[in-house]
């Protein structure tokens, strides 16, 4: 959604996503499969891309950590890293999650050494290895975190200043038991740590290392989006290498939340997963973008049930936008024989009550987009909708257009001005929601006579009184139909 409305806005867009495949976690997960490391991510990585193709993902690069160009443009950072005089040599003691790949001190473990996170036996681990001296770098990142937006939402923040406050351990960069990974400059007998390599992706992908122009075009990054459980490495560890070898960190970093299914945490081993696949097939991509970022705040965990995904689609999708367009666009079919009237320069409080939100739409959109509240990119249209349709009740076109058919010249004007109005109001609904809804937004559009062709021009097609007056509607297919519910 966020690369869809920046490309729609004009701006320079470069989305990345991808896999990371290093590891002892992969290493293990493979031996028990009896495939090598490398096919077994084939696998998955084939999986994840049948997903996004699916869903409409809209990513300009995939990268994977297997691939060649990361692997090089990895060795380049790291010898940079060496260089910097914050890395040394050290005998390392603790206790280290296989699952996610980290360390933990003593007092962060759930009782008998579980994970805090997967609720896991964790290993005692001895070995000598390379270490990073994030110590060093408490200063600038408790400014980098504390007196900046680099991390958002405010609790993630605040979950970051605690940890500073307790003061910063240097964490080790190298492996010397596991083998799938990429050698350490300079040691063969050591690997570099899973998330040092992983986290390089994000300069990898665009050009560090092979391609100056692109790595200077695109870095650094706007913002990464990722899982809560993980902005320790994303927002300590990194900046702090970048720091390291004199590269400016991302601009800002925002943390999601957790979903739970009917209460209970997703697991392949219970059967209690979301399967994006039959949602995709059953309602539409569309449909499935719009319910996950509409229906929790993005920064928060929350619950998923299929009830409620049924009755956010069936009230905002099926009943409010789609019967908002069928109905607009019949009406224009049966009083002015397709064509869109001028309005007539009247306006009434009830066309101002729509009216007013519909031009204020662009600017209140940009104001929740630059501040990562992606929750209400989605409410402001919504309740844009919801006005139109009682407008729709308060101006009564069906009586408009009898009193018209009496001879009321005055009802007739109206008339034109209402259905006018709708229509254009439904013209920005098609541009705003085209971001979340990349199929359904252009079918909009091309219902009302436009282009289904979602271009740049951002300012103008979100201005009000934009549509072209004697446009001929293009009445098709439901836009969303309603789900039913097969009874027991």
């Amino acid at each position: 959604m966020l690369a869809r409305y920046h490309r729609l806005m004009g701006d320079d867009v470069f989305f990345l996503t991808g896999t990371d495949e290093h590891g002892q976690n992969i290493e293990r997960i493979a031996a028990e499969k009896k495939v090598t490391p490398k096919e077994y991510c084939d696998e998955v990585v084939a999986q994840f891309r049948g997903a996004w193709r699916t869903l409409d993902i809209s990513n300009d690069y995939f990268v994977r950590t297997t691939d060649e160009r990361h692997i090089q443009a990895v060795g380049k950072f790291a010898t940079a890293l060496l260089a910097s005089g914050d890395v040394y040599r050290d005998q390392y003691k603790g206790w280290y999650c296989p699952r996610c790949e980290a360390f933990f001190q003593p007092e962060e473990l759930l009782p008998e050494h579980l994970c805090p996170i997967h609720k896991r036996s964790c290993e005692w681990t001895e070995e000598e290895n390379y270490f990073f001296a994030l110590s060093r770098y408490q200063e600038r990142l408790m400014d980098l975190v504390g007196e900046t937006d680099f991390v958002l939402p405010e609790t993630r923040r605040n979950e970051l200043l605690g940890v500073l406050k307790q003061g910063l351990q240097d964490f080790s960069i190298s492996r010397e038991r596991v083998h799938w990974g990429v050698p350490l400059p300079g040691d063969p007998k050591q690997v570099l740590y899973v998330w040092v390599d992983a986290l390089l992706n994000y300069i990898t992908a665009i050009g560090y290392g092979d391609d100056e122009a692109t790595f200077k075009r695109y870095w650094p990054a706007d913002v990464h989006l990722m899982a809560k459980e993980i902005i320790r490495f994303h927002c300590l560890y990194w900046p702090a290498m970048l720091m390291s070898v004199g590269l400016p960190v991302p601009k800002r970093v925002f943390a999601h939340g957790w979903l739970t299914k009917d209460g209970q945490k997703l697991s392949k081993t219970t059967g209690n997963v979301i399967d994006p696949f039959d949602l995709a097939r059953r309602f539409g991509s569309d449909a499935v973008r719009y319910f996950f970022l509409r229906e929790g705040s993005f920064g928060a965990d929350w619950d998923y049930t299929e009830a409620a995904f049924i009755r956010r689609y069936n009230a905002d999708l099926a009943n409010d936008l789609g019967n908002l367009l069928n109905r607009t666009v019949q009406m224009v079919v049966r009083y002015f024989d397709g064509r869109v009237p001028a309005p007539s320069g009247e306006s009434t409080d009830a066309d101002r009550q729509l009216v007013e939100p519909a031009a204020a739409l662009r600017g209140n959109l940009e104001r929740a987009l630059e501040a990562d509240a992606l929750q209400d990119v989605l409410i402001l249209p919504g309740s844009l909708v919801v006005e139109a349709n009682k407008y729709v009740q308060a101006t009564a076109p069906w009586e408009l257009a009898k009193a018209r058919k009496s001879g009321d010249e005055h009802a007739g004007r109206r008339l034109a001005t209402v259905l006018y109005n709708l229509i254009d109001v439904l013209r920005l609904l098609g541009y705003a929601f085209a971001p979340v809804m990349p199929r359904k937004g252009p079918e909009l559009l091309a219902q009302i006579g436009l282009s289904a062709r979602i271009e740049g021009g951002w300012a103008e097609q979100m201005r009000i009184g934009a549509y072209p007056a004697g446009t001929v509607v293009k009445p098709g297919a439901v836009l969303f139909p309603k789900y039913q519910v097969e009874a027991n």
